[in-house]
């Protein structure tokens, strides 16, 4: 078989091949070990080949793969209504919501706005979000995003979407007329440099969806399911919301994304305006089902928070970070640029790839650190260490 690279450039020249993991560890085909700093972009949140999760993948794969959604089947069912009870679990909302699932955020965020705007209706189309924001790679999604740079190659994109400043109050008031039918904000955002949204902001943007009768929908999908410390991030804050997205933690690595909504909001779709083939079949319902057994049973949003302390603390004593941010298991490092020397984050998180630790460089001066909620102190105290070897003079390691 050739050797060439058959797949598209879209994430560049893969500097690892891996082949197995097991909780925080990763090997690569050579058999070198790595702990994972990232799970992969806050998906692994139980560690790798989490031995439940697995054993009822196996179990499921050998039971029912697929009926389509025009069928209920059990996993999905007792997902629904967990993912109900956590969302309305930091909010006092007595009602149940309905749940519609999905295979990825991106999709998921389709499908809030989507469900928004039949919601709202003809003339309350436009959806406000925030510079710097991340909600996909879908066309409509893209729109979303409050990235500009990210827009430019796939120009036109659909009309409707509007931008403004994160954690700006009067930016986002600015920009509302009658035709803004909801807004949709992260808690923190993770691509856009791991910015924890302001509770003021957050309890701000909820008053002003009250007033004018706009729909409120939370991207959770990289902060939700105990990452920051609380079951989703909107939680921090003690605000409802109207639609919660979310994905990447809930599968575990299995691909399964979901749509809550208020009864009154879920209410708007009808058979036939939204679904998806693969949306919450079988295996991946079975995984994001044992996922929630567990999670909720080792207390997820306790363990993120304890080990979250524990990070920050460890992080802001190395010579060369000079401040962390974030909430719970999420966080950025921010690095000193005197220690950087004219190189970047990216820069930085290869070099620690090299020598066995797996984190991302989010912006030009920080780093991105997401590990898994079932990270040891042992390998928290080992992974800030390699980081620490990389930035205190190993200059050939991050040229």
């Amino acid at each position: 078989m050739s050797g060439e690279r058959l797949l598209m450039d879209n994430y560049g020249d893969p500097p690892v091949t891996f082949v197995r993991g097991q909780g925080t560890e990763l090997f690569d085909d050579s058999g070198k070990r790595y702990l994972d700093f990232l799970c992969g972009l806050a998906v692994t949140s139980l560690g790798h080949s989490h031995p439940r999760v697995a054993a009822t993948l196996a179990t499921q794969a050998g039971t029912l793969l697929h009926v389509s959604n025009l069928f209920d089947t059990e996993p999905h069912l007792e997902v629904a209504a967990r993912l109900d009870s956590l969302v309305r679990s930091g909010t006092g909302e007595a009602t149940p919501g309905r749940v519609l699932f999905q295979n990825s955020g991106a999709e998921a965020n389709e499908a809030a706005i989507k469900l928004a705007r039949k919601h709202q209706g003809r003339g309350r189309h436009v959806v406000l979000s925030a510079f710097r924001s991340f909600h996909g790679r879908t066309l409509a999604t893209l729109a979303a995003t409050g990235q500009p740079e990210k827009h430019e190659p796939f120009q036109p994109l659909p009309e409707g979407f509007r931008h403004a400043a994160w954690n700006d109050l009067e930016a986002f008031e600015s920009v509302l007329d009658p035709t803004v039918g909801a807004i949709l904000l992260e808690s923190l955002q993770g691509e856009g440099g791991v910015n924890p949204a302001d509770v003021d902001f957050l309890v701000g943007i909820r008053r002003l969806c009250d007033e004018r009768g706009i729909l409120l929908i939370l991207d959770e999908v990289q902060t939700g399911l105990g990452r920051t410390g609380r079951w989703f991030g909107f939680h921090h804050a003690g605000i409802r919301a109207d639609i919660v997205t979310v994905a990447k933690a809930l599968g575990n690595g299995v691909p399964i994304g979901a749509v809550w909504a208020t009864a009154e909001v879920a209410a708007a779709f009808s058979p036939g305006d939204h679904g998806s083939t693969f949306g919450g079949q079988p295996l991946a319902a079975s995984a994001a089902r044992e996922v929630l057994r567990v999670m909720e049973e080792i207390d997820a949003p306790a363990c993120a928070a304890a080990k979250g302390a524990a990070l920050t603390v460890l992080l802001e004593a190395l010579p060369g970070v000079i401040g962390v941010r974030g909430l719970g298991l999420l966080l950025a490092a921010e690095l000193d640029p005197d220690v950087l020397d004219g190189r970047t984050g990216p820069d930085v998180a290869r070099a620690c790839l090299d020598v066995g630790l797996v984190v991302n460089g989010i912006t030009s001066t920080a780093l991105r650190l997401a590990p898994p909620l079932t990270v040891t102190d042992d390998e928290l105290a080992e992974g800030v260490a390699i980081l620490g070897s990389v930035l205190a003079g190993d200059r050939e390691a991050i040229a």
